[in-house]
């Protein structure tokens, strides 16, 4: 990227950037921003400024402060390059920085406690007791409604806490919160709803210092190539809450399935592990993925009951009627450990379980192939977070003809694990979640694998 100035006597910021062979980015540590993983840095706007800094050929420093005003205070003195964490530039950045176009804009929830009246629009909003932070990019957004929508009103604050938190402590009624901070917190606090999306996103942008043109030229450039190259958008995918993500409607779905059937269903889930050596959150996890714990679901394929067996799969599980809820768990659960069984017994967990619930979905031929691929491709075919981004090869015959197996509907597995391992999340949060499995020739009660990795 050739967009330093050359020939002044003076060094622009773009310039002294390239003297010092480093980027300096100042952020937040949040899950939305940045924070330290199992693997080390990462986070949205860690990943953004770390593919920035490689484009310019320098190092990325990159640093938290404590809040906004910190932020700002970066950029003013000249100690931050560019500021990186969520930001919609209002009149307080405007002083201290110039803003870069917004790379992306999210969805505003109102957000409530379970209990209380759900409004499903703005005008229904002015009978409730909303809240937001004072000089937030929440109460910006609501400032810009209220030109269409006078009736809006609200409450601000300086309480320190989250939206989140004050809901759930019932210190308030309503709040509106980020989508993605939402995704990424909301299973911690399980009493917490979203309403409905206020029609005004907010976008969010990186501010360049002052006197930098050429940086935020070439961060604006930046930004267009990611989004012209699609890799924004997936950037965006795998840094949206999990493995991670978790999006509100099918959580409010599962959570009322949670009530309504598992009851019915957890003792066999229960059981059913227990005989053939399983987690039971994960076989109940896999059946709500399935089926939505229904014992009358028939696929399009004609996979059918709790667990959707195919036909020669219950047969091969001596399973007569797939429409018995209890018979369904139990073969399904039997067809899981024989899976299980499959999977080279040198993959460590918790990759090990999820090539399983892959293998369950798609067949473990075409995630045998998937391995195979890996390994030609240079990349570690032990590891679920590698081969799940050559799954979806398996549609391309440049790749799929030289598999065994030919070609899959890769990328449904990888979606599959994916959700899989959401609704397992959102097991371990119920009330009660907590059990023991019995190993294999012994009483003694071992815990269950930890399946919390990547």
């Amino acid at each position: 990227m050739a967009l330093l100035a050359q020939g002044s006597n003076t060094r622009t910021v773009f310039e002294q950037i390239r003297a010092r062979g480093e980027l300096r980015v100042v952020t937040l540590n949040l899950p939305t921003c940045y924070y330290i993983g199992p693997q080390g840095p990462t986070g949205l706007e860690y990943d953004l400024a770390k593919d920035f800094a490689h484009d310019l050929g320098v190092r990325l420093k990159i640093f938290a402060v404590p809040d906004e005003a910190a932020l700002r205070a970066a950029i003013a003195s000249g100690r931050a390059d560019i500021a990186a964490a969520q930001i919609t530039a209002n009149a307080a950045w405007r002083a201290v920085g110039d803003p870069a176009e917004p790379y992306a804009d999210i969805p505003q929830l109102v957000i409530y406690r379970s209990g209380e009246p759900a409004p499903q629009n703005l005008p229904q909003l002015q009978y409730t007791r909303l809240v937001v932070r004072s000089d937030s990019p929440q109460e910006d957004v609501l400032e810009k409604l209220q030109l269409v929508a006078p009736f809006l009103k609200w409450q601000a604050t300086n309480q320190g806490n989250t939206p989140l938190q004050d809901v759930a402590s019932g210190e308030v009624g309503y709040a509106v919160a980020d989508e993605r901070a939402y995704a990424y917190a909301h299973h911690l606090y399980p009493d917490v709803r979203v309403a409905f999306a206020l029609p005004q996103r907010r976008p969010v942008q990186w501010i360049v210092r002052q006197g930098a043109p050429e940086l935020l030229h070439a961060v604006n450039h930046y930004f267009d190539s990611l989004r012209s190259s699609g890799r924004l958008a997936r950037l965006m995918r795998r840094d949206s809450g999990n493995t991670g993500t978790i999006h509100y409607e099918r959580s409010r779905l599962f959570e009322l399935y949670c009530v309504q059937r598992l009851p019915r269903y957890r003792e066999w889930f229960e059981e059913a592990a227990q005989r053939y050596h399983l987690d039971w959150q994960l076989l109940a996890a896999i059946g709500f993925q399935e089926s939505r714990w229904n014992p009358a679901a028939i696929s399009a394929t004609g996979a059918a009951g709790v667990m959707m067996l195919t036909s020669d799969t219950a047969e091969e599980m001596g399973l007569a009627d797939r429409a018995d809820a209890k018979a369904s768990i139990f073969a399904g659960a039997r067809y899981l450990a024989q899976v299980i069984k499959m999977i080279p017994d040198h993959i460590p967990q918790p990759d090990r379980t999820w090539f399983a619930v892959a293998a369950y979905n798609v067949g473990f031929g075409h995630v045998e192939d998937a391995r195979v691929l890996a390994q030609k491709m240079g990349k570690n075919p032990d590891s679920w977070a590698a081969v799940r981004g050559v799954l979806p090869l398996l549609t391309d015959p440049r790749w799929y003809e030289q598999t065994t197996y030919g070609y899959a509907q890769g990328w449904q597995p990888v979606e599959y694990v994916a959700r899989v391992r959401e609704f397992l999340q959102l097991l371990e949060w119920q009330p009660d979640s907590g059990v023991l499995v019995q190993t294999a020739n012994t009483n003694t009660p071992a815990p269950v694998a930890d399946l919390s990795g990547s």
